[in-house]
């Protein structure tokens, strides 16, 4: 997943704009504040697939591969790898397009991991199904 020129993976989870409060003193975006919305697209498609609350449990990995600057259209696209008992893990990509181009580049990768809650906050069994967040 470290192609910065291919398209992206997985279903738009979601889009956003990369705003001043965002940045550090350099006028790059935070990391931190970038996997939160990676965090936000993976927990979408999370929640969707297993139908109840997900927490996250882990972050296997995360690759910055370019900056994110102010103003710039973050997308995060977000794929379901692997559906297990109570957790499934999902690849998100974040991609990155100017205010005054087209041209989308990506800029992260992250693997997340989550597990599907029941009411009381308990893991609880996900039920059978397609694995793909865009037939549930």
């Amino acid at each position: 997943m470290n192609d910065s020129t291919a398209i992206p993976r997985g279903e738009p989870a979601i889009r956003t704009i990369a705003m001043p409060a965002d940045a550090n003193p350099a006028g790059d975006i935070f990391g931190g504040w970038l996997m939160a919305q990676m965090d936000l697209a993976a927990g979408n498609v999370a929640a969707r697939r297993a139908r109840s609350r997900c927490a996250t449990v882990s972050v296997d990995r995360i690759t910055f591969l370019r900056p994110v600057f102010i103003g710039d259209e973050v997308s995060l696209h977000a794929e379901i790898v692997r559906v297990g008992r109570s957790s499934m893990t999902i690849e998100v990509e974040a991609w990155r397009r100017s205010r005054d181009g087209e041209e989308q580049v990506k800029v992260t990768d992250a693997s997340f991991v989550f597990v599907a809650l029941d009411q009381g906050g308990r893991p609880r069994v996900i039920s059978p199904g397609s694995q793909s967040a865009a037939n549930t």
